[in-house]
């Protein structure tokens, strides 16, 4: 089971990024899908997640109206549309798939899967 994000990159502040994770191995269709990010020393913080039985998402307030978390079934992917980027959305970025199906929830403790990060860099 392989979580594969990718997309991240050097962005001036005001850009856009799209960050995708493709899932290997299994399918996650059922799953809450998420996205969390950890800055240089911070915590590992939510970002967006997803359901796996409906289309409800859930986001952190931070990012709340600039980021879009989707997914693709067919594909076996899972998307984050980020726009309007700030310097402190600086972070690398995690993908996970979450042992829950309906509720989104927040902790790290919930998702027992995750992808490997990708860096997003924002300067200003």
């Amino acid at each position: 089971v392989q979580l594969q994000a990718s997309g991240g990159g050097l962005i001036q502040a005001g850009g856009s990024l799209r960050l995708s994770c493709a899932a290997s191995g299994r399918t996650f269709s059922t799953n809450v899908m998420g996205w969390f990010r950890q800055a240089p020393g911070k915590e590992r913080e939510f970002v967006a997640g997803i359901q796996g039985t409906g289309n409800a998402t859930n986001y952190a307030r931070s990012v709340r109206g600039r980021f879009t978390i989707s997914r693709d079934y067919a594909k076996n992917a899972v998307y984050l549309q980020m726009n309007s980027l700030k310097p402190e959305d600086t972070a690398v970025y995690y993908c996970a798939a979450s042992r829950y199906s309906t509720v989104v929830r927040t902790t790290i403790h919930d998702y027992n899967h995750w992808g490997q990060g990708t860096q997003v860099t924002v300067s200003s």
